[in-house]
């Protein structure tokens, strides 16, 4: 790690761990530059519990994820993991590479998003921690300064019941860029009453984006009535696209399917 950060702070270098974006985004052009490969780099594969929290080191792959044990509550991660590509790139393709390339449709993002997750950067000028919310801040753009890695993903434990769910909507099942995909996690109490819930949806804005509205709605209110609280207006802060795979309006209509979908799911 300490010749990692070092060589970073030398300079301008490309940083590689599954390479699953890397490689397609030259799109046949020769490698240029520096490339600075971490994959050798242990620490940043482990998954590792704590009292308070999780710690999911950068170069933990999708498929890690999939096969490791995890609680109910993490549920939306592993369902986004099970859909990231196929089997060949959820065996390479790594949690922290997916949320460093910031695409719109990062099949990470939201369900880390919904699960409160922080980023864990390091430099030589030691470590950070920002709410993921707050490091993708547009497509392609992180708040990832050049000399710093990043090298976990901390996701804190909920103090009561929680569980969470990953909605993804595409031209087909698998290999494919989402259309809209959503993530919800809803925490409840000895009574069944939501005392904290996160909604968030990726691929209907420049980046995913937690639905601040419907959240507060829906604090303690019984979790079987959650999903009668929804309403067109709680999607208001998407600001979808039109391309090849579906106009604005499509999104946003997919959106709340999704999210409703989702809702009652948990609601059940």
């Amino acid at each position: 790690m300490d010749e990692a950060l070092a060589a970073l702070a030398r300079g301008k270098v490309r940083v590689l761990a599954g390479g699953t974006d890397v490689y397609p985004s030259l799109v046949n052009r020769p490698v240029d530059g520096d490339v600075l490969d971490i994959t050798a780099i242990e620490n940043l594969h482990v998954i590792q519990e704590e009292a308070e929290y999780f710690r999911l080191g950068a170069a933990v792959t999708w498929r890690d994820l999939c096969n490791t044990p995890l609680p109910r509550w993490m549920g939306a991660l592993q369902a986004a993991a099970r859909e990231v590509g196929g089997p060949q790139i959820q065996t390479t393709g790594t949690l922290g590479g997916n949320l460093c390339n910031a695409s719109p449709a990062a099949d990470g993002a939201p369900a880390l998003m919904a699960l409160e997750a922080n980023v864990e950067l390091t430099s030589v000028r030691g470590i950070r921690q920002l709410p993921l919310t707050d490091f993708i801040v547009g497509v392609r753009h992180t708040e990832l300064s050049p000399d710093e890695l990043l090298t976990a993903v901390i996701i804190p434990k909920p103090v009561g019941d929680a569980r969470s769910i990953f909605l993804k909507l595409g031209t087909r099942r698998y290999l494919v860029i989402s259309i809209a995909m959503v993530a919800v996690c809803l925490e409840t109490d000895a009574d069944d009453l939501i005392v904290r819930v996160s909604v968030a949806v990726g691929a209907c804005s420049p980046i995913a984006r937690r639905l601040r509205a419907l959240e507060l709605a829906l604090i303690g209110i019984p979790r079987p009535d959650a999903p009668a609280q929804l309403r067109a207006a709680h999607l208001e802060g998407l600001s979808p696209n039109d391309d090849v795979r579906a106009d604005a309006e499509y999104r946003l209509e997919a959106a709340f399917r999704l999210v409703r979908e989702a809702l009652t799911e948990l609601a059940a």
